[in-house]
């Protein structure tokens, strides 16, 4: 029975958003997010992170007490400020972002990936022409996951699926910084994305769940490699 026009236009629709998020969360996309590690090559340098087992503990806990209940659900709150034109909503939750990053590197990490993605989307044509146009201004200075929100917006993703992409981006970008300093072999690296990819659904399940007096990352840990990060003698990674 051959397919009914409508729906395979629908598909069709949703094939494009599945191929703008892959693009969106491919280690290829130009921004430059390989020269960050996120306090991570700190962790190493202490050794709180030595081998497959500690790496697996130490991503779990961001996950669970940082992405989940930062980054993740902001993600959807923006990805939802720019769909109905909020730009009050959209400064105030990259505001919000900008308030929780704990080190000057974490604030440097997100600015810069932010001023990364604008301008490679700025090169696609694909950023918000501001009020006078169809869509509201993108915030001066705008952090990393405002643009990202919008990008996906823009795409068409639903903010479920940005999410779980933005959490496989950081998974994948953690990995890439073991396998490059602990040293983390790339089948262990694999085993760690068998192992944690039911936490990433668990994750942006807990995010969506949350109020916004819930939310704010609970990472000492993370906070102080990070800081330690600055002064590390021999470094690898921006951050």
């Amino acid at each position: 029975m051959p397919i009914e026009a409508a729906s395979l236009r629908m598909a069709q629709g949703d094939d494009l958003a599945l191929l703008g998020l892959l693009q969106l969360v491919s280690p290829a996309l130009p921004i430059g997010a390989f020269a960050f590690s996120q306090g991570l090559e700190s962790a190493f340098e202490l050794g709180w992170v030595k081998d497959e087992a500690s790496l697996g503990d130490w991503l779990t806990g961001v996950l669970d007490d940082g992405l989940s209940r930062c980054e993740l659900p902001v993600l959807a709150r923006l990805q939802q400020a720019w769909a109905r034109e909020d730009e009050e909503a959209i400064a105030w939750w990259d505001s919000w972002l900008a308030a929780n990053r704990e080190t000057a590197e974490l604030a440097a990490e997100d600015s810069r990936l932010g001023a990364s993605l604008s301008r490679l989307l700025g090169s696609l044509n694909l950023l918000p022409e501001g009020p006078s146009r169809e869509s509201p201004a993108m915030p001066p200075g705008a952090g990393y996951v405002t643009v990202f929100a919008w990008a996906a917006q823009v795409r068409g993703v639903a903010p479920r699926q940005a999410m779980l992409g933005f959490a496989w981006a950081w998974l994948e970008n953690q990995l890439a910084v073991a396998c490059k300093a602990l040293p983390l072999g790339h089948t262990a690296a694999q085993r760690l994305v068998e192992r944690l990819r039911p936490a990433l659904v668990a994750a942006v399940d807990e995010a969506l769940a949350l109020e916004d007096d819930e939310l704010g990352p609970a990472l000492p840990g993370l906070a102080l490699a990070s800081a330690l990060h600055e002064t590390q003698y021999s470094r690898l990674f921006r951050s």
